[in-house]
């Protein structure tokens, strides 16, 4: 029975496959394969000869064969299934705890547009003419999010939020630069709950990093902002709302600002999921901001990538922008190099299409009455799960601003006191009831012992209260028999990751297969 309800939630009896799999690459069988590659016809063999070799520079040439797996199609066809059965994804579970990441459901009719051989088959190398479509795709995007963001101009090239955050960056360094004053700017500000590249971007782009605490209300107060802004500030890049979920009631204030000292201001919209159709960060003021696809519209993350960080600017910003932009001339799209301002490429080409189209096509689907009720949804969801959580014993919503939007930065501080569990333990214990629970908070751990749902629009009621029950039970677990969470999880493939110390060690692990073969004195490249 979920906490405050006299409805009943039967929890599922979860249980994982369990292969004891092997690397792909031992399991490599010498001679073994899954396509034979066809020879040349005589008559191709004729026109350009039997050499291929001699169309690729000296320089360009493998010295030996690349070291991949020898094995048959089912073979590969059986790993591969069987390592997914052993992991739990969108598709398959719950991920409510993903928090600060907008799991939400991608229609598989996306994916099939993806899939069709007009968009699977592009060459990153093919001329503007035969890129019409693609081209258009792009920008009839650029339109939707100027739409949203309300700004002017949009660049798709980055790989991911961080990504953007770092063009955001890169384009204030050049603008401040193209001014004769970025040896003076040579500081940005953030506050402590904005996503953690807001501070890591400006930080590898050269600057200063000035990173404000909240107070007693979850935000700064306007006092520390006034302290921090001065003639040497760059910019501000900040979350709004924050990851504990808090929007900043000052916002406007803070961009005046910054602006008054000659900074630009930029927002992090990773997260936008409660603010579409509602707030737009041009009408508080803002230079610039980005999207995470792979978050608010609905692409999936893909396990780190493939992923696009969509930057937004004003016109002032834009001509800083990353090449090549995509140019419109009301009959022909193009890709225009011709930037003799912009900070050149931050990733090859011209960005992850396939990843835009799902983004169009999901935005094309909904209309703007649609994705103003995502948001509508998703702030509903949040304030639901916030209150079924909070009548759980242990859990606590931290900061006295009690008004949170799409997610709630909670914490077991009590928990932990009360019986020496902690938010890793809770959340290795819901594993066990079939819920993907493998993100608590960003470190530093300023609220103790956090957690952090986000039941954006994609989940139903009766997800919500099984997740809200599954933090009841481990909870009632807690004070009962407290050995048996700290023990968890007993359903999954890897009952419990030991020796977690050694990821700190580089001599102790190795992330490629040469590495692997280094390490263990094994033969071969």
């Amino acid at each position: 029975m979920t906490a405050g309800s006299d409805k009943t939630v039967k929890l599922r009896d979860y249980r994982s496959a369990h292969w004891d799999e092997p690397i792909i690459m031992e399991m490599s069988v010498p001679g073994e394969r899954g396509v034979y590659v066809p020879l040349a016809e005589p008559e191709v063999e004729g026109l350009v000869g039997s050499d291929a070799d001699a169309f690729i520079p000296a320089g360009m040439r493998r010295t030996q064969p690349p070291a991949l797996p020898e094995l048959s199609q089912h073979q590969v066809l059986r790993h591969y299934l069987r390592l997914s059965q052993q992991t739990m994804g969108m598709d398959l579970a719950s991920d409510i705890s993903e928090g600060t990441c907008t799991m939400k459901y991608s229609p598989k009719v996306h994916d099939e547009l993806c899939r069709s051989p007009q968009m699977a088959e592009l060459h990153p190398f093919q001329d503007d003419e035969t890129l019409q479509g693609a081209l258009q795709i792009l920008w009839e995007f650029r339109t939707i999010l100027c739409a949203i963001s309300g700004l002017d101009e949009v660049s798709l090239h980055g790989g991911g939020g961080a990504h953007a955050a770092f063009t955001n960056a890169a384009v204030v360094r050049a603008y401040h630069q193209s001014r004769g004053e970025l040896a003076q700017r040579d500081e940005f500000i953030t506050t402590m709950f904005s996503h953690p590249c807001d501070a890591a971007a400006p930080a590898t782009a050269g600057f200063k990093v000035v990173t404000l605490m909240p107070d007693e209300m979850g935000y700064p107060p306007l006092e520390q902002v006034k302290a921090a802004v001065s003639e040497r500030t760059a910019g501000i890049m900040i979350t709004n709302p924050e990851d504990t979920g808090i929007y900043n009631p000052h916002i406007d204030t803070i961009v005046d600002l910054v602006h008054e000292a000659g900074g630009i201001a930029y927002t992090d919209q990773a997260n936008a999921n409660s603010v579409l159709g509602i707030a737009r960060a041009r009408d508080a003021g803002f230079d610039a901001c980005h999207f995470n696809l792979h978050k608010t519209f609905s692409s999936p993350h893909a396990c780190a990538g493939p992923a696009t960080g969509a930057y937004c600017c004003t016109d002032e910003l834009a001509p800083f922008l990353p090449v090549p932009v995509t140019t419109f001339d009301g009959r022909t799209y193009h890709l225009d190099y011709d930037r003799p301002q912009s900070i050149g490429k931050v990733r090859e080409f011209y960005g992850n299409v396939p990843v835009v189209l799902r983004a169009l096509a999901w935005c094309l689907s909904l209309g703007p009455r649609g994705l103003r009720e995502v948001s509508e949804i998703s702030v509903l969801n949040n304030n639901y799960l916030m209150k079924k959580l909070l009548e759980i014993e242990g859990v606590s919503m931290p900061y006295d601003e009690k008004r949170r939007l799409d997610q709630v930065r909670f914490s077991l501080q009590q928990l932990k006191e009360d019986t020496g569990i902690g938010c890793h333990e809770f959340q290795e214990r819901q594993i066990d009831f079939g819920v993907q629970s493998v993100w608590t908070s960003h470190h530093p751990f300023v609220v103790p012992e956090p957690f952090t749902p986000e039941p954006c629009e994609t989940y139903s009621l009766e997800d919500l209260d099984y997740w809200a029950e599954t933090a009841a039970r481990v909870c009632r677990e807690a004070r009962e028999d407290p050995d048996l969470v700290r023990n968890a999880p007993y359903n999954q493939p890897i009952a419990k990751m030991t020796g977690l110390e050694a990821l700190e060690d580089h001599d102790t692990w190795a992330m490629t297969w040469r590495a692997y073969k280094r390490k263990h004195g094994l033969a071969g490249p």
